[in-house]
């Protein structure tokens, strides 16, 4: 069973412990960075119960976690990501361009926040009417499978001979030609009806249904990023504009007409206005940005022309963004001041000192993540919730074949894959994967002929398959 999402509203109720505690289903390790991120989105809570005007002097402290690829930085922010109900935006820092080069701006980044935001925001509100909205639902498939049966309707059209079914065989959905009803049977051969599609009779009867395109939400994007993909975009909405709504016949089921008409009714309940408000009241006060890979812009040693000069473009654009500026979107102005920006990077080539002085002073924190040892390798294995072993069982017994690990093996596997990332690059718990996938190999390729078995992998096993990984120092076929 999957662990239940947190909304916005219960988030407040998330103590520093119960994150950390959350975060330890699915990484291994790594408290120190699990705890600073626990408490930045904890004062992110308390930060709103304070009087308006200590809370607008109370600036985020931001966060900086230093550490070898694989080693759970890009897993904490998803599982963050969805922990928390706020809104959330991962990015890669080498995406951004500076301002006059080919490439995204780095003010893009808030623009898609704010999407995110308004997306959350409208699914929640549209979650809240649904129970009402589903009423109308059920009115309008019956519309379409009994036109002029609703005496609502002022001009009803009695259905003719090819439109009434009959009720004789219902569970697949193919009916006889029966002649028009009297109007007066009309109101409980609709009846009829409604009680056969609440019982699910009427899943895969075909119907016809008009499919709107009109663009929802905001339209209309201020030219502020000026690039070809903005542009692109602007001028896409422009034209949806001008158009205004189309309509398209379709022939589906049922069952797909009611997720088309459910997502139709929602749209025209919501108010796309309030969306904007919430979402942007939320992605101002709330949000939180992740921005990976940020070793891969820091400039090492001197400064000189080329590619480092973008690179360093880049720190200078995203530096007004992390100390608070407005930013133009298609949602309206946003104010990034009191947004949580998390930057992570390997620094293996380039250190944080590299970044520019400004850059470091706006992540205050810097949290270091631990290299993983063969105990960490052990744990990762077999604990979190996702763990590689239970991964590769539960694929393997779809074709019929159980997989059994005992502990020699997984003793050997941890070893092995600390032994490997010693010798040759560490790329942290990725290296599972690599040994995972050449372990089971040829049992993935024979798993048909071996459907009904019981495989136990033991520690000679694993020798017999790895033996190229555990003899052969050129292990670069190996490297991911």
């Amino acid at each position: 069973m999957s662990e239940p999402d947190v909304s916005t509203k219960n988030l407040e109720e998330l103590t520093p412990r119960e994150i950390v505690s959350r975060l330890d289903n699915y990484i291994i390790g790594q408290h120190k960075a699990k705890k600073a991120v626990a408490i930045a989105l904890r004062n992110r809570t308390r930060r709103l119960k304070l009087p308006k005007d200590i809370r607008e002097e109370i600036a985020p402290k931001n966060i900086l976690m230093i550490g070898p690829t694989g080693v759970g930085k890009t897993e904490i922010a998803r599982r963050l990501a969805k922990l928390c109900g706020a809104p959330f935006l991962k990015v890669e820092a080498t995406k951004y361009t500076e301002v006059g080069y080919v490439g995204r701006d780095v003010e893009s980044m808030i623009r898609d926040l704010m999407a995110v935001g308004y997306n959350v925001v409208k699914a929640e509100m549209q979650e809240q009417m649904k129970s009402s909205a589903e009423e109308k639902v059920e009115e309008a498939l019956l519309d379409l499978l009994l036109p002029g049966s609703n005496p609502k309707q002022k001009n009803d059209i009695p259905p003719s001979e090819a439109n009434l079914p009959a009720f004789t065989d219902v569970t697949n959905a193919h009916f006889a030609e029966q002649p028009a009803a009297p109007a007066g049977d009309m109101s409980a051969t609709r009846e009829k009806f409604r009680q056969m599609l609440r019982d699910g009779k009427l899943e895969e009867r075909e119907v016809e249904v008009s499919v709107n395109r009109r663009p929802q939400g905001p339209t209309m994007e201020i030219f502020a990023g000026g690039n070809i993909e903005d542009l692109e975009s602007t001028m896409m909405n422009l034209t949806n504009m001008i158009s205004g709504a189309r309509s398209k016949k379709k022939l589906v089921t049922v069952k797909e007409a009611r997720e088309i008409i459910i997502a139709e009714q929602l749209d025209k309940m919501i108010d796309p206005d309030k969306v904007c408000d919430e979402a942007k009241r939320r992605v101002e006060q709330m949000g939180i940005i992740f921005i990976d890979e940020i070793d891969k812009i820091a400039v090492r040693g001197e400064r000189g022309g080329g590619q480092d000069v973008s690179r360093e473009g880049v720190q200078r654009d995203i530096l007004p963004i992390v100390e608070g500026s407005n930013v133009n979107t298609k949602y309206g102005v946003v104010d990034t001041t009191h947004i949580l920006f998390i930057a992570a990077g390997a620094f293996s080539v380039s250190k944080p000192s590299d970044l520019i002085p400004e850059l470091q002073g706006r992540f205050p924190l810097r949290v270091e993540l631990e290299s993983l040892n063969a105990e960490d390798f052990r744990r990762i294995l077999l604990e979190p919730k996702n763990a590689l072993i239970k991964q590769y069982t539960e694929l393997l017994a779809t074709e019929g074949v159980t997989v059994k690990f005992n502990d020699d093996a997984i003793n050997r596997m941890s070893s092995l894959a600390e032994e490997v990332n010693t010798r040759m690059e560490n790329i942290g718990a990725r290296r599972l994967h690599t040994i995972m996938e050449n372990l089971l190999e040829d049992l993935s390729f024979e798993a048909d002929a071996h459907a009904g078995e019981t495989i136990e992998i033991t520690a000679d096993y694993v020798d017999e398959h790895l033996k190229d990984v555990v003899q052969d120092q050129d292990l670069s076929k190996y490297i991911l």
